[in-house]
Formats: C-alpha cells, sequence, structure tokens
C-alpha cells in the first residue's frame, strides 16, 4: 500500500516539476490535467475498490458526459473565438476536468476533491485564455461534467484520497482499510 502511495506521490510531484521547467502556458497545462484528474478519479477505483463498482460507474459518467458534449457540439456547431471552425460549444475539456473533479467528490467525498476542482476551474480558464472557448462555452462543459457524475456516482466507503502539500511535497495520497 505504502508502495502505491509512493508512485502516486512521485509522479504528481514530477508532473508539476515538469510543468515548471517546460515553462508550459496555460494551454498546455489545462489540456494534461484535463486527462490527469479523470485519470487519478480511475485509478482510485481500480487500484482500492475491491468490487469493480467504481470503475463501473466512472465508465458511465465518463462515457455519458462525453457522448452528450460531443452530441452537443455536432449539434449546436458553434465557432470558437479564435474564428476557429465550429465545435466550441460546449467544452470537452472543461467537461472532461468537472466530470473526474465530482467523480471524486461524489465518490469519496467533498474534501478530497478540492484540488481536482481547483484543477479543473483551471482547465477552464485555460480554455478561455487560449481564445478556444468563452465563458458560455465552458459553464456548459462543467455543467455537463458535474451533473453526469451527480447522476451515476454513489458515496464509497473504505477508502481515502487525500491533498499532500508539506515542506514542499505536493501530491495525493491513497489509502484503503482492511
Amino acid at each position: 500500500m505504502k508502495s502505491i502511495s509512493l508512485l502516486c506521490t512521485v509522479l504528481i510531484i514530477l508532473f508539476i516539476q515538469n510543468l515548471q521547467v517546460a515553462n508550459a502556458d496555460s494551454e498546455d497545462t489545462g489540456d494534461i490535467l484535463s486527462f490527469l484528474i479523470p485519470s487519478i478519479a480511475f485509478g482510485g477505483t481500480v487500484l482500492y475498490e475491491e468490487d469493480h463498482q467504481g470503475s463501473i460507474e466512472f465508465i458511465k459518467v465518463f462515457v455519458g458526459s462525453q457522448l452528450l458534449t460531443q452530441g452537443l457540439k455536432t449539434a449546436i456547431h458553434k465557432r470558437r473565438p479564435n474564428e476557429d471552425c465550429c465545435e466550441s460549444f460546449p467544452s470537452g475539456h472543461s467537461s472532461r476536468a468537472f466530470m473526474g473533479a465530482t467523480f471524486i467528490h461524489k465518490r469519496y467525498g467533498f474534501k478530497y476533491s478540492i484540488p481536482a476542482y481547483v484543477a479543473a476551474t483551471y482547465v477552464g480558464y485555460s480554455r478561455i485564455d487560449a481564445d478556444k472557448h468563452d465563458a458560455s462555452d465552458v459553464i456548459a462543459g462543467a455543467l455537463i461534467g458535474v451533473l453526469s457524475s451527480y447522476y451515476f456516482v454513489e458515496p464509497y466507503n473504505g477508502f481515502t484520497l487525500a491533498p499532500i502539500a508539506e515542506e514542499g511535497v505536493y501530491g495525493v495520497k491513497f489509502n484503503k482499510k482492511f
């Protein structure tokens, strides 16, 4: 158990350090976070839950939110603020990021989801900053992610996911009671 906790912490630290070294712009950082947040949420279900109910719920949420997001993009066909054509509404990055954050919230508790919500909010900001979306695109994507998680996800007991921020070390700590 300690080795998995250590591995996750190291991966988060390396990710943060690589962003600092590469001087990634907000768009690149948002792109990475939009996949990292749901990956951490899914990883928690695979690595620590005895049954696979959490994984099944995650897959339902992910597929449902992405189908709705892509369906709306195709149906609405809204032009992006940077004038690129034509799948601006809703933001898929925001949908994915907020789906992952809300999955953590609903499955493991609000206090464990705070860093994910902060990161998801940054993803939304990065899409506006990169001139890929306006605020309505980001808000709609976030709502799709949040509502899909509220619809499909049930709380899980016996598992904790906690942020680590001490002495210059940042990461995520996973615990499972046996």
